[in-house]
């Protein structure tokens, strides 16, 4: 029963994945792309979470933390910069 809910996380993340790589492609505005860059990067820590649960090894959950620290510093300094033109 755990590999089948694994096995149907791993394809739901991985349609959300391809399915946020079309809107960063396809949406015309600023402000969507920094969302839906946001969204790639969270679905990324969420598989590096599900995988490093499946290989019972937390590096790759703080390499999610790390990655979603990251995301998060940098979507507020690409919204401050897109709203006000400074990042600081």
């Amino acid at each position: 029963m755990h590999e089948v809910v694994f096995y149907a996380a791993a394809a739901w993340l991985t349609v959300l994945l391809a399915i946020g790589v079309v809107a960063v492609i396809r949406v015309s505005s600023t402000a969507g792309r920094i969302l839906a860059l946001d969204t790639l990067t969270l679905i990324l820590a969420a598989l590096l979470v599900l995988y490093g649960n499946a290989q019972r090894n937390s590096y790759y959950i703080d390499a999610a933390l790390i990655l979603a620290l990251l995301a998060f510093v940098g979507t507020l300094a690409a919204a401050r910069y897109y709203g006000e033109r400074k990042i600081f």
